[in-house]
Formats: C-alpha cells, sequence, structure tokens
C-alpha cells in the first residue's frame, strides 16, 4: 500500500508556490530532466542506426537538417512555451476559467501556426538547403545525394509539424500545472515508439532518410493525441466548458506576446546555427568545389554536436522547471520566494556543470563518442580531430549556457520576454560574426578542406561566444524586472492590509 501510494504522488501536480524551495524545483525538474535525456537517447539511436546502416551523403543530409529543423519548429516550441505561462500565471492564481480559455486558446493558436509553418517550410526547402551551401549538383554525386537525402527528411518532417508543436503544447500545458512526471512517461513512450519504428523503417522496410523522419512525425502525433486525452481526463479543469468558450482580443494578445517572441528568438537562434553549419561544411569543400566523400568536418561535428546536446539536459530541464516555478510565484505575488530559488537553482546549475564538464573531455579520449553514431570504416584521424576541437571549446563553456537558461525562463516566466528576445538578438551577433570571420583570420585565407583542423577552432568558438553574450546582456533586465516584481507585490500586499 506504502508503494502504492508513493506512485500515486508521482502523478499529483505539485503547487511551486509552497515548500521546501531548492529540493521541490528539483524533484520537479528530475522528469524534465528525464525527458530531455530520453529524448536525446532516441536523437542518438536514432543517429547511430543511421550512421550505421546509410551512406556518407545519406548521413551527412540529416545531420545537416538539424539547424534547418530547429529553424521551423524552434518557432512553434518558443511559442508554445510562452503561451504556457499564462496559464501558469492562472495557476498560481487559482482562476480555473482563465486556466480553460488559455488552454484551449493555446490549441488553436498552435494548430494555425502549425499550418502556417508547414506551408513556409515546405516553399524555402531548396533556399534553405543553398544557405548551408547544399544544392543539386549531378556532376557531383556526393553532393546530389547529400542534397536530396536532406530535402526527403526535411519534407516529411515540415509536414508532420503540427504533431510536433501540438504535443509540445500540452505538455507544457502540464508542467506549468505542476506536473513534470507525466510528460516524462510520454516521452519515454514516444522515444521507445520511435526507435522500434526507425529499426523497422530503416532496416526492415529499407526507407532510408524518409523512415527515420516518418518514424519521428508518427511517434509524435501518437504522443500529442495521448497527452490531450490524459490532460482532459486528469484535469476537470481544463474541461470543455461552453459559457466560457467567448475569446477576447485581449486573451489572444496576453498569449502572443508573451509567446511571438520567444518564438521568433528561438528561430532567429536557428539562423545564427545555419551560418555555423555553413561554416562547418566549408572545411569539407576541395579547392576545386567539389565535397569530400569521406566528410570529416560534418561527421566530427555531428558526433561532438550530439554529446554537446547530451550534456546540456541537465541545464535545459533545470531552465524549463524554473519557468514553471517563475510562472505560478508571479500569479502568486511571492517576490520573496521567486529570488531563492533563482539563487538556489544558480548553485543546482554549477553542481551539474563540475560533473558534465568531467564527463564531456573524458569522451575526447581516441574519439571515444564517435563509436556511437558511426560505423568503424567512417571514423578518421581527422573526423576525430574535428569533433574533437569542437568539444574542447564547448564542454567547458557549458555553464554560460546554464545561465543563460536560467535568466531567460525567468524573464519570460516573469511576462517579460522582449529582453530574452534582444539577447537571442545578441546572441545571432556573435554565432554569425564569429563563424564569418574567426576560422579564415586563423587559417590565413579562404577555408577549404586543406586547410587543416587548426583553423576549425574558430567556427568551434561560434556556440561558446553566443552563450556569453546572451547572459551578459539579461543580466540587468533580470535584476530590474524582480525589483519591479517586489515593489509591486509590496504594493498590493499594503492595499489590502488598509482595506482589511
Amino acid at each position: 500500500m506504502k508503494f502504492l501510494s508513493k506512485l500515486k504522488r508521482l502523478f499529483d501536480p505539485m503547487d511551486l508556490t509552497k515548500g521546501p524551495i531548492a529540493k521541490n524545483i528539483l524533484l520537479f525538474a528530475i522528469p524534465i530532466i528525464l525527458s530531455l535525456l530520453f529524448q536525446q537517447i532516441y536523437v542518438l539511436t536514432d543517429a547511430t542506426i543511421v550512421g550505421k546502416t546509410l551512406s556518407e551523403p545519406e548521413i551527412a543530409g540529416v545531420n545537416n537538417t538539424g539547424s534547418l529543423v530547429f529553424t521551423v519548429l524552434q518557432f512553434g516550441f518558443g511559442c508554445a512555451s510562452g503561451f504556457s505561462v499564462i496559464i501558469a500565471e492562472a495557476i498560481g492564481k487559482k482562476d480555473e476559467a482563465k486556466m480553460r480559455s488559455s488552454f484551449y486558446l493555446q490549441i488553436l493558436l498552435v494548430s494555425l501556426i502549425s499550418l502556417l509553418l508547414t506551408i513556409a517550410g515546405i516553399a524555402l526547402i531548396p533556399t534553405l538547403l543553398k544557405a548551408l551551401g547544399i544544392v543539386p549538383s549531378p556532376a557531383d554525386p556526393v553532393m546530389q545525394k547529400t542534397y536530396e537525402s536532406a530535402y526527403t527528411y526535411l519534407a516529411i518532417i515540415y509536414g508532420g509539424i503540427l504533431c510536433q508543436l501540438l504535443y509540445n503544447s500540452i505538455v507544457a500545458t502540464l508542467r506549468s500545472m505542476g506536473d513534470s512526471f507525466v510528460p516524462f512517461l510520454f516521452l519515454l513512450g514516444s522515444t521507445l515508439l520511435n526507435v522500434a519504428l526507425d529499426l523497422l523503417f530503416i532496416i526492415v522496410f529499407s526507407w532510408g532518410v524518409a523512415g527515420s523522419a516518418i518514424a519521428t512525425v508518427l511517434s509524435q502525433g501518437l504522443a500529442a493525441a495521448g497527452a490531450l486525452v490524459y490532460a482532459l481526463c486528469r484535469y476537470p479543469s481544463l474541461r470543455y466548458k461552453k459559457k466560457e468558450t467567448t475569446l477576447t482580443g485581449k486573451d489572444v494578445w496576453a498569449h502572443l506576446k508573451n509567446g511571438l517572441p520567444l518564438g521568433f528568438q528561438f528561430s532567429i537562434l536557428a539562423i545564427g546555427m545555419i551560418v555555423m553549419q555553413a561554416s562547418i561544411i566549408a572545411f569539407d569543400i576541395q579547392p576545386d568545389g567539389t565535397m569530400l566523400a569521406s566528410m570529416p568536418a560534418q561527421l566530427g561535428y555531428a558526433a561532438g554536436c550530439k554529446i554537446i546536446n547530451l550534456l546540456m539536459v541537465p541545464f535545459s530541464g533545470l531552465g524549463t522547471a524554473f519557468l514553471s516555478f517563475a510562472g505560478q510565484n508571479y500569479g502568486a505575488k511571492q517576490p520573496n520566494r521567486l529570488k531563492e530559488g533563482l539563487k538556489k537553482t544558480a548553485l543546482l546549475m554549477f553542481a551539474f556543470w563540475a560533473v558534465l564538464a568531467l564527463i564531456g573531455l573524458l569522451l575526447t579520449i581516441r574519439g571515444a563518442y564517435q563509436y556511437l553514431f558511426l560505423s568503424p570504416d567512417k571514423i578518421t584521424e581527422e573526423s576525430i580531430a574535428f569533433g574533437n576541437v569542437y568539444l574542447y571549446v564547448s564542454v567547458p563553456s557549458l555553464i554560460f549556457l546554464g545561465f543563460l537558461f536560467l535568466l531567460r525562463f525567468t524573464l519570460q516566466g516573469l511576462q517579460k520576454p522582449l529582453w530574452p528576445f534582444l539577447a537571442g538578438m545578441g546572441e545571432l551577433a556573435a554565432r554569425i560574426l564569429i563563424c564569418l570571420f574567426l576560422p579564415s583570420l586563423i587559417a590565413g585565407g579562404p577555408i577549404s578542406s586543406s586547410v587543416g583542423a587548426i583553423p576549425f577552432i574558430g567556427a568551434a568558438l561560434g556556440d561558446p561566444g553566443a552563450w556569453v553574450i546572451a547572459p551578459l546582456l539579461m543580466i540587468i533586465p533580470t535584476v530590474n524586472v524582480i525589483k519591479d516584481f517586489t515593489k509591486q507585490a509590496e504594493s498590493e500586499d499594503l492595499r489590502t492590509q488598509t482595506r482589511e
């Protein structure tokens, strides 16, 4: 009975406006971290299946689309995160009517955004690939195959945007409700299904990159449907009530002013990633304009990037958890609790960094991480050199990324999306300037496959440079916003006491 009682408590939503701060934030963050971890495990498993079964051009076609997928999908993900702040505030105020209206408005807005992104994304695939330097080239079989693989993968992923955005919107709502455990279960189920479908579609059916994309869309669609059914069954406060269906322009604007800046911010960041990806590809282009068949820079960077994505999971999870914490305490008018939570979450970031930085650097020994994603025949001294350079500069810099997440989600939770957006612009500028000019400065001339891995340091610094600039731009605004929130809360307390 005790076990069943403890198991049941895992499904109970957490009230983040009460109880021990550090403990509650960590307990709330653990399922989110596990969710993101399993998501990355899927990415790694997918990369392993792709890397060990498909050809180098097909692998590059999938890997190189990462920034393009990020560009379109992250706009929707950012909007969903911004929308969830409204429902978190309503939860803090115990306003069930507002919770319901926000929930259904989010679904409507996400559906409309998905439609627009699908149309725009598919129409712009050739242009987006050209920005990376991937173009149709019948005279260059390697480039042609890379282009065809990338096009196929993007078309399917963009075609299934609704599945992925709807899933993320419902999960964001559940987390705003204080429920981070059930989203983890849905993510776990989706991940396992995704891996199974990958094996079926790629190995058994031989569908290649199309199989990988279809597996992703299908598993996300089923997870979205399950999450929606669960949300409505578990939380009566989210169920449809006809008398409360009237939406005003004020309601729509409240969601858009929080969602759109975060969506644009994420997409803007992706532009910087496209520039960075293009600078990576340049290291595989030979002086005559053809691409190296072994693609050491692209494969090495892609493997290193997957390790960084895995190591950043705890930082992203803590930041996401703090978004709900900040939103609920903003609604409950508890600035002191917010400030204490900010300090303790920062300490947790430091603790995670100390451990993860060591793990990341150990993985560079003899390029051990590359054997996770590539068959041995695709791993070369050059691919290890390129991948290790990226990890050497990025792993120690993860602490700055942690603070970037913390400050961004604090401001977002306090419904101040402008500052994270402006910090995103700074992040974009830093990444573009570093990637466009630093590699050539180090090489002493144009970049090509002949310059080796040392100038690659310039391209690899694109991420750490952006991670440093963005938090610096948000420190002062965060302090000022919290001061204003404190004054506002104190003023309301004084008025309440005066009336009493």
